[in-house]
């Protein structure tokens, strides 16, 4: 069973609803242990608008940009951000919202292009995430990405390549160009063996039930 997700690195949601799928998942294999199961990231950008920062440079904190976006006063923005946060310790995941900062996530992606030829693709999108919501890391900067990449055991002149140049550039493009075609408006978006499609961060139980009903579809 292929798993496509379709995510963006700086979406709080994507990352609650990525541990609610490993959770399930981990039952899932338990249960059923024949059956193999490739997650596949997929690339897409909330604001594709939002500016590239890099070293020295301070984007806007998650909660301006939601009170600017929405026109939400900044204190309830604020107030919001904390509530996420709050989400974010249940499942044992730290969001220092004051100092996450809202930046372009487009070579993020294309990091994470690199690291799943590698293979190395959740150990990056996880240090991707720790760096936005944890570190308050601008991940359009590619001293970090560089960085994220190095510890992740990625070859340094595959690094310096795709920092330097366009690599993976057509490829994150195709991702959100197909996210459009099938109608995804927001993220994170699964679509579970190519039929069955999930959309937000649902709680592990509806996880469980799709995983089971695809297994059932695909067996039909």
């Amino acid at each position: 069973m292929r798993i496509d997700i379709w995510s963006d690195v700086i979406c709080p949601f994507c990352w609650i609803g990525k541990r609610h799928l490993e959770q399930a998942l981990e039952s899932f294999r338990a249960s059923h242990p024949d059956v193999p199961v490739e997650v596949v990231w997929r690339a897409y950008e909330l604001d594709p608008a939002s500016p590239k920062l890099t070293a020295g440079e301070r984007g806007e904190s998650s909660a301006q940009m939601l009170s600017r976006k929405y026109g939400t006063p900044l204190p309830d923005a604020e107030a919001a951000q904390e509530q996420m946060a709050e989400r974010f310790r249940d499942l044992g995941l730290e969001f220092n919202w004051r100092s996450a900062q809202i930046c372009s996530t487009f070579d993020a992606h294309r990091l994470s292009a690199l690291a799943s030829r590698h293979g190395r693709s959740d150990v990056v999108d996880e240090a991707v995430r720790r760096a936005h919501f944890t570190e308050g890391l601008a991940v359009s900067d590619p001293d970090v990405l560089r960085q994220i990449g190095l510890e992740a055991g990625l070859p340094s002149d595959e690094l310096d390549a795709l920092l330097s140049g366009e690599d993976y550039a057509d490829q994150v493009r195709k991702d959100i160009e197909t996210a459009r075609e099938i109608g995804v408006r927001g993220v994170p978006f699964f679509v579970l063996d190519g039929r069955l499609a999930v959309s937000g961060a649902q709680p592990v139980d509806v996880f469980s039930r799709a995983l089971e009903q695809a297994l059932a579809g695909a067996e039909a």
